[in-house]
């Protein structure tokens, strides 16, 4: 049973909780530079052993995986810091801020041998998996288009100092879920267009940057994607519209999951309908906590896959790598945003040194 470290109690309580209900995992320390989190993390889970200097946790040598829940601009030092002594990683989206730190991070973890792999829970959320494993299945033959979106009602960030901050960005904090999921079935995407406005809500509140914004992508292979989000208006009924949807388009059939529903919907190749919806124990599998948030079931399912990746020796995605891509994909949406242009996405991964 491999031991892992948390860095960073916040979202950190999903992986606590996921790491000590897992039959594959073992708990050794946490770790926050707030020993008063530490503390409440530590009684809330009857769990003893707890550190606030990160480099206690890089020293202990019984730790085989760092995991990384800290800021967004410390991720790319605390990933360096983790493959220098020795450690696995998984670090939660998204992975970097900064495209200029990832030509090191790569060329250490091919140094160490050691593993990388980001936290883009959605993808090991019940309807997700279910609709992954129907279209490898070719439930739905040849994939033709993908649309996903994340809408919801956030106007209470709104109240938030750090919400109203120049560096906060919707696109990075709400966006990058529904990304996730076209570069999932679209992994090849060389364009995007896209464009994005601040709401009457927030520029009532002072929001600096866009929180409604609607992209579409361009694969290399020519088809095409869509994502939208917005975040500061009033949404539908959840019997109408699910807050985070992905919807698979192909010649023979289609699917959608929806995310806090648990439900899942698919016409398939033998023209056959079904909707599908979870039960009282898998949402307390997903659900440990109060109302739905924090969503440790998604971490427990991602957790267990990358410790069989680590010892069956096969490679755990989204990896460093892909990781990477989806930050440039994510930055030349961001571009395009403020040229009103189309982006190249390749254009900004050459600028870093970064072509693949």
């Amino acid at each position: 049973m491999l031991n892992i470290g948390i860095l960073g109690l916040g979202e950190g309580r999903s992986t606590m909780s996921a790491a000590l209900a897992s039959t594959t995992l073992n708990l050794k320390t946490i770790c926050d530079a707030n020993e008063d989190l530490c503390k409440q993390r530590c009684k809330e889970f009857g769990f003893e052993n707890y550190v606030t200097n990160y480099q206690q946790l890089l020293d202990d040598k019984e730790i085989d995986i760092i995991a990384i829940y800290t800021p967004d601009h410390l991720h790319a030092t605390h990933i360096k810091m983790a493959l220098q002594h020795g450690k696995h990683v998984v670090c939660t989206k998204p992975l970097i801020d900064n495209l200029a730190d990832a030509q090191q991070l790569l060329q250490l973890q091919q140094q160490t041998g050691k593993k990388v792999f980001v936290g883009q829970s959605s993808r090991f959320f019940e309807p997700y998996k279910r609709q992954r494993a129907d279209f490898l299945a070719g439930e739905i033959g040849e994939l033709i288009t993908v649309e996903s979106h994340y809408n919801a009602d956030h106007r209470w960030f709104l109240a938030k100092p750090w919400a109203l901050e120049q560096s906060f960005k919707w696109l990075y904090g709400g966006l990058s879920h529904p990304v996730d999921f076209i570069r999932y079935y679209l992994p090849n995407i060389e364009e995007v267009m896209g464009y994005g406005m601040i709401s009457s809500n927030a520029k009532t509140a002072g929001l600096k940057n866009e929180d409604t914004m609607h992209f579409i992508f361009k694969a290399t292979d020519g088809r095409i994607a869509r994502v939208s989000g917005v975040y500061t208006s009033p949404v539908q009924p959840v019997q109408r519209e699910s807050g985070m949807s992905c919807i698979l388009r192909g010649t023979l059939g289609a699917s959608q999951a929806d995310y806090h529903e648990l439900r899942y919907a698919i016409t398939d190749k033998t023209g056959e309908e079904k909707i599908i919806t979870w039960g009282d124990a898998t949402l307390k599998h997903y659900f440990r906590f109060e109302g739905q948030s924090h969503h440790a079931g998604e971490y427990q399912n991602y957790l267990e896959y990358f410790v069989d990746s680590i010892e069956q020796g096969f490679t755990a995605y989204p990896d460093l790598k892909e990781g990477i891509g989806t930050v440039a994909l994510l930055q030349a949406m961001d571009k395009s945003l403020q040229t009103g242009m189309p982006v190249k996405v390749n254009d900004l991964l050459k600028e870093h040194g970064l072509e693949w």
